[in-house]
């Protein structure tokens, strides 16, 4: 069946005809926000009486839905796209589209805009709606169609979460006038945008903030062509004083921070509650140092908008900024936090069979598709936990990293020991009131501070139990079960707490009975939870099992001493990556995991709103760690989830900790020290999570060595030389790039990730000295044309740097 298939054009066959439409149909009501991408779906006949008809489908964005002509005229075009294998002595009929069906979901009124086209015939729109029930397709549904369209064109372009078979994309704004037409719809639209939701981190969408919003500031962000939208928020900011905020951000963008502070100044007495507004010049003051002043402002923000997460993250940074590292701590425990909404999908079918074409030159440069041993790894690197966090948790551990990365592991124990209630603490506050209990004949009267300043009584009754496993039974579903204290004996590498493990909104913490090291021989390796030593070895390898067995030499386990979570070298050793340590000290401290870790993390969503802040519990929190009076109304109590989130830190930490250990003592034997290329892939994303990024460029380096099918390292390369402003090696992953997207069917030039790469060098060094060193590499024809396309467009619309 070669010869029904497309010539360079991705598609999933049908094996009962229709049953993508059916599906789709059927899928409608489960549609939350934007939509999923168009599903273009055809039917091809050879036009024989004996031969079955064949259905097929691909995903598309990027066509122009603005009217049926349009959508019609695309499906159309497919039928010069059919391989045309048929010699001149060939008996047979050749395949030929028969008919088409385009579907393209509208996100304001909830409705599937659908358009069949018979060939040769008539063209056929009309709208289903969520019961699967016909209508017209008015004017207004079309302007909604096709700006819904632009939007998920424009927000799913380079979103690395999101992938589907046979996607194809096309370039959604092609020339200045389509521009102008997108400007003209959003205008009339803006006013609806709400409907169309907004980003998993906010829990209602407004005027300000929702997809429609995003999209305008990302397509005109990443080419800092901020003129167009500020012009379209200048009209829109009479009708609507909130607009206030993203037109200030315009103006930042253009460099023209007078005039957005002029604007701030003015609309904040218009709509002094607007969090938007009061984040915009929170930022603003940011980026000029004056982080007690932003701190006010952030506080007023979330005072405006307590139920928001986006309000307590902000906040959260500006302690971390100012350096009140407890502040930032208690305010990272009162962030609220929401289930994760990923973008809207198709349900997946079985499909009778795939054809995916792959032969543009471009494609020559890539290496094979195929499953080697550089696509396998280390199951300690799989299992890391971080990775699966998304939404509101993955912004959440971003501010634990940044904490860690400011301050160190052991620093943020003492600070987090210092705010919040341990363990040892409540077994004994437990065992005293217990006591009291006994002697007074009542229970215990310990207090307990919430959220909202407020001292009640402990829900702790005489008769609960005191093992360390027991949750509290507390109206903040909260743990009791931070940490052990910096000063216990606690096993340093003990990773079973005897609860299993814990999840955070469904990801599993990796297994406690997992062993330290990456690579470790299972038979001779020591293990993190072995109760022989206090200080645990680790093997380096089993690479270097040949050669330091027979002496008995093994790597030191992590130093606690070393702040920054990077792993010492070996007590012999000293280097640029670590420091030797004695073998003395013990290694990385582990938190001990919340009470009800073992629990679903589903609790740990519940959006309470917190609804003042909690300046009483930052000043009454200084309590100093080790004070023998200790008291339950001067600490709080640490969310279930940021006790997870730990334990997800501690084990990003941990992992790091030992690889470093690895370099630094294979760079001192002399040794090569080889891992796979997903490994290092792995290894990469690990230093970016923690803030490493010299030693994650390193890795994601020597990702490169390796045959292993994969964009990622090329992209992260590309972004990092296109920070550093190196045109050579940024151009030369861009190539890479470029020849991936091109695999996977995505035919855009903007707005991409190698776009915004080009911009940010384009506004250092000039479009013409990229041009030229396009030219110097000698590039085969075909590659140069579509890495110009990047400078054309660059052109076209007039982009900071295409005219030097």
């Amino acid at each position: 069946m070669a010869e029904a298939s497309f010539k360079d054009i991705p598609e999933l066959f049908e094996v009962d005809l229709g049953e993508s439409l059916t599906a789709r149909t059927e899928a409608l009501s489960t549609f939350r926000e934007l939509g999923p991408p168009d599903l273009c779906h055809v039917v091809k006949s050879t036009g024989r009486s004996g031969q079955r008809d064949l259905g097929s489908y691909h995903y598309i964005s990027g066509v122009d839905a603005s009217s049926s002509a349009s959508l019609a005229a695309y499906i159309n075009s497919l039928t010069y796209a059919i391989e045309d294998n048929s010699a001149w002595f060939s008996k047979g009929s050749s395949w030929k589209v028969k008919n088409g069906c385009y579907c393209c979901f509208n996100a304001f009124s909830r409705v599937d805009i659908r358009v069949d086209v018979k060939i040769p015939g008539g063209v056929n729109a009309y709208a289903i709606d969520l019961r699967g029930e016909r209508h017209e397709a008015t004017q207004e549904l079309w302007q909604e169609t096709y700006v819904s369209a632009l939007l998920r064109s424009i927000l799913y372009s380079d979103d690395p979460n999101y992938w589907l078979d046979a996607y194809r994309k096309l370039d959604p704004i092609t020339s200045p006038d389509s521009e102008i037409r997108f400007l003209q719809a959003a205008e009339a639209l803006f006013m609806k945008g709400w409907q169309v939701g907004s980003d998993p981190e906010i829990q209602v969408a407004s005027v300000v903030s929702n997809h429609l919003t995003a999209g305008i500031m990302k397509y005109f962000g990443d080419s800092g062509r901020y003129q167009p939208a500020a012009n379209l928020f200048e009209k829109l900011v009479a009708r609507e004083p909130e607009v206030a905020s993203l037109l200030a951000r315009s103006y930042i963008g253009m460099n023209e921070e007078v005039k957005a502070v002029q604007i701030m100044a003015s609309s904040i007495r218009q709509t002094p509650s607007s969090y938007t507004l009061l984040h915009a010049q929170c930022d603003l003051l940011r980026s000029k140092g004056k982080y007690d002043w932003a701190v006010k402002l952030a506080r007023q923000a979330v005072n405006c908008a307590p139920s928001e997460f986006v309000t307590w993250e902000k906040l959260t940074e500006c302690w971390i900024d100012l350096g009140e590292f407890e502040s930032a701590l208690l305010t990272l425990n009162s962030c609220p936090m929401f289930t994760f909404n990923g973008r809207d999908v198709h349900r997946n079918l079985t499909p009778a069979r795939v054809h995916l074409p792959f032969a543009r030159p471009i494609g020559e440069i890539l290496p094979d598709r195929v499953k080697t041993e550089d696509d396998e790894a280390d199951p300690a690197l799989l299992r890391l936990p971080a990775p699966g966090l998304r939404g509101t948790w993955a912004r959440a551990y971003a501010l634990l990293t940044r904490l860690v990365s400011q301050i160190g592991w052991d620093e943020l124990l003492k600070t987090r020991s210092s705010v919040f209630v341990m363990e040892e603490e409540y077994r004994m506050q437990k065992a005293h009131g217990d006591i009291s209990a006994a002697t007074n004949g009542a229970s215990g009267s310990g207090k307990v501070i919430h959220e909202d300043g407020t001292v009640r009584n402990s829900m702790i009754s005489s008769s609960d139990s005191t093992t360390l496993g027991e949750s509290l039974d507390d109206d903040d579903d909260a743990s009791t079960r931070g940490m052990v204290s910096p000063h216990s004996h606690h096993e340093s590498g003990s990773l079973d707490d005897g609860n299993g493990n814990g999840g955070v909104n469904g990801d599993a913490v990796s297994s406690s009975k997992t062993k330290i090291g990456l690579g470790l021989d299972p038979s001779g390796g020591a293990s993190m939870n072995s109760l022989s030593s206090p200080i645990p070895t680790i093997r380096i390898s089993t690479e270097s099992d040949r050669d330091f067995d027979e002496d008995g030499n093994a790597a030191e386990a992590p130093s606690k001493g070393n702040v920054n979570g990077e792993a010492p070298a070996p007590a012999t050793t000293t280097n640029g990556f670590a420091e030797s340590r004695d073998v003395s000290e013990l290694g990385l401290e582990k938190p001990a995991q919340a009470a009800a870790g073992a629990e679903d993390g589903g609790a740990a969503g519940d959006n309470t709103e917190k609804d003042s802040l909690h300046d009483s519990a930052s000043s009454s929190a200084q309590a100093q760690p080790g004070a023998e009076a200790f008291s339950f109304s001067n600490k709080r109590l640490c969310e279930r989830w940021l006790d997870n989130l730990f334990m997800v830190l501690y084990e990003d930490l941990r992992v790091w900790t030992i690889f470093r250990a690895e370099v630094a003592h294979f760079k001192t034997q002399h040794v090569a020290y080889r891992k796979t290329g997903l490994e290092w892939e792995i290894l990469g994303d690990l230093g970016i999570r923690l803030h490493h990024k010299e030693e994650a460029k390193e890795a994601y380096q020597r990702c490169l060595d390796t045959p292993r099918y994969s964009q990622k390292p090329w992209a992260k390369l590309m972004d990092t030389y296109a920070e550093e402003g190196d045109i050579q090696r940024c151009i030369q992953t861009a190539i890479r790039v470029a020849a991936y997207q091109w695999a996977d069917y995505t035919e855009m030039t903007f707005p991409t990730q190698i776009a915004r790469a080009f911009f940010k060098l384009g506004q250092l060094h000039g479009h013409a000295k990229i041009s030229y060193t396009l030219l110097s590499m000698g590039l085969p024809d075909s590659i140069l044309k579509i890495m110009d396309s990047y400078l054309q467009y660059g052109k076209i619309f007039k982009v900071e740097g295409y005219d030097f």
